[in-house]
């Protein structure tokens, strides 16, 4: 029988093994991290927002070179006053999932919005970017089918063939060779999802994707799927994304999207020029089982599209802004993701994790906050520190930002001259 002490025993005590043992090791490395006295570099907080470059972190006012920012929307006028109109208007949430009684008036008109931007007849947004890849992903490619995928694929194309049960296929990063050699040994006559990304947002390098598509097209049942959640904004003259500025809108079946980088809000979209798109709306799980945004968030998600749609400006200036932080960096002696800028992500690549979090701390005492990155989410065991770009950054900005790296080089001992 048990007795009222043995109610109360500690789980820990009862049992010193349990589903969290697995992490163990991790807990022990983070600790180990924790006791030298440096920061967490994954529970930084932001105390105040200034703008889409500035925030008070510990009190003290910090340039943010780590937020996916890249168009600098967050804090656009025109932006924030339709949030605030549908918070007015629509209240705060719609309780419910898009198919039941969460699709408001403000999901149609992002919907509508994504439909202009990219020119394409069908959209669907979703709750999150993750969520897009997860649904669409999932429900198109099932048992029996096929989703051939790059080895360094963001994690959400990894789940969304997990839940889909198929067949994952992966072939060398950014490797036109090794796609083609692989869609080869496939069935003929097997269904098959080619998933690719515009930018991939550790090392900010682009996918060759006129190439990828033409060997793609070589093999037959094969649909394209590209994710833009890094390119949109200000890749292509309308800023579509990778796939519009190497000229393969033609040969795309979906784009995926998200609002949480380019855009400046949270959420996720699919869009595609396929007939029976709409279908999707009642088979995809991820879409039907969940909550919808809340109104005040597709509202400043249709106002941030549609400005995007003319921000050629913006664009170029983000590009400049690119050239300059890479080409310094690169000067200074950093060893960079990347011989040249490819995209708003620049990677600065360190030899270990003690090196990465010096220099990452080291800069935040600077006053310039950058995202350090870690295994099991950079390729091939790397440690990053993973800076993307705003358009609303400044060029003195720019400038102290590779003042800081050069300090923060030396104080680590990344940089020895």
């Amino acid at each position: 029988m048990d007795t009222a002490a043995d109610a109360h025993t500690p789980v820990e005590a009862v049992n010193a093994r349990d589903l969290f043992s697995k992490f163990d090791p991790l807990i022990a490395e983070r600790q180990a991290l924790l006791d030298t006295g440096v920061r967490d570099p994954f529970s930084i907080v932001m105390e105040q927002v200034m703008s889409p470059t500035r925030a008070i972190i510990k009190g003290k006012e910090t340039i943010l070179l780590g937020t996916y920012n890249y168009m600098g929307m967050t804090f656009d006028p025109d932006v924030i006053r339709a949030g605030k109109d549908a918070l007015d208007n629509f209240g705060s949430g719609t309780t419910g999932s898009r198919v039941l009684n969460g699709t408001y008036q403000g999901h149609r008109e992002c919907e509508d919005a994504l439909r202009d931007f990219y020119g394409m007849s069908g959209a669907m947004v979703f709750s999150t970017g993750y969520q897009a890849n997860l649904g669409v992903i999932s429900t198109l490619a099932g048992k029996g089918d096929y989703v051939v995928i790059d080895a360094d694929s963001h994690a959400s194309i990894y789940d969304g063939c997990f839940l889909g049960d198929a067949e994952i296929v992966r072939f060398r990063h950014n490797s036109v060779e090794d796609l083609d050699k692989r869609l080869g040994r496939l069935p003929a006559d097997a269904q098959k999802l080619v998933v690719l990304e515009g930018v991939y947002s550790m090392l900010g390098d682009i996918a060759p994707l006129p190439d990828m598509v033409a060997a793609i097209r070589k093999h037959a049942n094969c649909m394209i799927l590209v994710d833009e959640a890094h390119g949109m904004g200000f890749f292509g003259e309308h800023g579509r994304g990778v796939f519009e500025e190497q000229g393969v809108s033609d040969d795309v079946d979906f784009v995926i999207g998200t609002f949480s980088k380019s855009v400046g809000t949270v959420g996720g979209f699919c869009v595609s020029n396929h007939p029976k798109f709409e279908i999707l709306r009642l088979v995809c799980r991820p879409y039907i089982f969940t909550a919808s945004l809340p109104p005040s968030v597709v509202a400043t998600a249709a106002t941030s599209i549609r400005k995007l749609m003319h921000a050629g400006n913006k664009r170029a200036h983000l590009w400049e802004n690119s050239r300059i932080l890479h080409g310094g960096l690169r000067d200074m002696g950093y060893k960079l993701g990347t011989e040249t800028p490819q995209s708003a992500i620049i990677a600065v690549i360190l030899h270990d994790q003690a090196q990465a979090v010096a220099a990452w701390q080291a800069l935040l005492e600077a006053g310039v906050y950058v995202n350090l990155a870690r295994p099991p989410a950079t390729p091939a065991g790397m440690f990053l520190l993973r800076c993307s770009l705003c358009a609303e950054h400044s060029r003195e900005e720019v400038d102290v930002i590779l003042k800081a790296f050069q300090a923060a080089g030396r104080i680590s001992g990344v940089l020895t001259s």
